[in-house]
């Protein structure tokens, strides 16, 4: 920028596109400022009076201390902002509000768009993987490591593939949606639950009011000591039932919204939270409304707070399989899920023997952990499903079959000949 001011000053004439917005501070970068300056690849906006936040600020910030200013700047970024990207390519002849309505994410169909031309940006010509020194050319060395590490990629080689990043923004949009709906919903719980408080606190300070001004005599207070029971037999399940579901939701508080539970063995994602009720989407879209005060006595499973998870899969062989057979599949098995060192931990493969079935029948049990939690299902299943057909392949070429164990049949009388239509040829 000041050699650029120096030719200014000389006289020279220069190109729009070298303006002062293209050259903003490294310190400057923000998230939540809405403004044109040098950005991530990533950056979160809001409007532009709302002050944003440095990346360097962000990153010096502490995630077990965080001041109540700067979170409440930060649930602001991210209830009222909106994911988006920023072109290197910045023109003064175009409106900064056109700019950014182009620039924003709002599906995941604008999310992948922008995986796209990110790694059309990042990644050199004609290569299918971001490495490293590509990332190194926009973040300094320890960023770029960590980049990589955050990324899906393949291990040990330190490249991402597009598709890899494509998943990660899209994960990200996905989360930051939930997370914005999150907020908004304990916003409004919290507003519902502060109109009570109010109103309690009004009837209190009525009373209070009452008996320092000696308008309330004893027999006032014996007729409004009476009125309360029976307002408290009409309406004391109501109230405890209110209680309950104020514990269980900001005390508790086992999930928020997107998250993948399963109550009573039926898996769903949490839609909606209210102070009285929780709104769950079922695999069908079917909407399930649960009371908060009958969801604080079942046992509630959450997906997305899980760790990694394991898989499990059974298969049943003929017992006269040959033992050097058997070994040979098992070995090629977990040779295979080794081999997915991007999609399961090569160190945790298990394939057990547990049981004989039927007299005949061996049955195979085979365990694997894979490196993501089973918030996203439907990536559990390709990956699993890729394992079954992997296995039937390693079976055709084995020859192994299901066969049934023989049965005697013990013929005590026949039909007269004569009475049949069709006779088999060795009759």
């Amino acid at each position: 920028m000041a050699e650029i001011n120096r030719l200014q000053n000389a006289g020279a004439n220069m190109p729009p596109e070298l303006g002062e917005d293209v050259f903003a501070s490294k310190s400057g970068r923000t998230i939540g400022s809405g403004r044109f300056q040098k950005p991530p690849p990533v950056a979160i906006k809001i409007d532009e009076k709302e002050q944003g936040i440095t990346i360097d600020h962000l990153h010096r910030l502490n995630p077990k201390n965080v001041s109540a200013w700067n979170m409440k700047r930060l649930m602001r970024i991210v209830r009222l902002g909106t994911l988006s990207t920023l072109d290197e390519q910045l023109h003064n002849d175009i409106d900064t509000q056109e700019d950014e309505s182009m620039t924003q994410i709002r599906s995941e169909i604008e999310a992948k768009r922008a995986a796209r031309k990110i790694f059309m940006n990042v990644a050199k010509a004609g290569s299918k993987y971001i490495y490293l020194n590509d990332l190194m050319r926009f973040l300094r060395e320890d960023q770029a490591v960590k980049t990589m590490s955050l990324l899906e990629g393949t291990p040990g080689d330190e490249k991402v593939s597009k598709g890899a990043l494509k998943a990660w923004v899209v994960n990200a949009f996905r989360e930051r949606k939930a997370l914005a709906l999150t907020l908004n919903d304990t916003k409004t719980a919290v507003n519902k639950l502060h109109q009570m408080v109010n109103v309690l606190v009004g009837i209190i300070i009525v009373v209070i009011c009452l008996l320092i001004l000696n308008i309330a005599t004893s027999k006032f207070l014996v007729f409004i000591s009476s009125q309360i029971v029976v307002v408290a037999f009409i309406f004391g399940n109501t109230c405890k039932t209110i209680f309950e579901a104020i514990i269980f939701l900001f005390v508790m508080h086992p999930f928020d919204v997107g998250d993948r539970c399963e109550i009573d063995g039926v898996q769903m994602i949490v839609e909606e939270m209210n102070i009285l009720t929780t709104v769950f989407l079922k695999w069908d879209n079917e909407k399930v409304y649960f009371p908060n005060s009958t969801l604080s006595t079942r046992a509630i499973s959450n997906h997305y707070r899980s760790p990694d998870m394991w898989d499990s899969l059974d298969f049943f062989i003929h017992i006269t399989t040959p033992a050097e057979t058997l070994a040979v599949m098992k070995q090629r098995i977990i040779n295979f899920i080794e081999s997915k060192k991007d999609h399961y931990y090569p160190n945790d493969i298990t394939v057990v023997s547990l049981t004989l079935v039927e007299i005949n029948t061996i049955k195979l049990h085979i365990w694997w952990r894979h490196k993501i939690n089973f918030q996203d299902m439907s990536e559990r299943y390709i990956r699993k499903g890729a394992v079954i057909d992997e296995m039937v392949r390693i079976f055709k070429e084995h020859d192994v079959e299901y066969r049934l164990y023989p049965v005697d049949i013990n013929i005590k009388s026949m039909p007269t000949p004569g009475t049949l239509s069709r006779v088999p040829p060795t009759w």
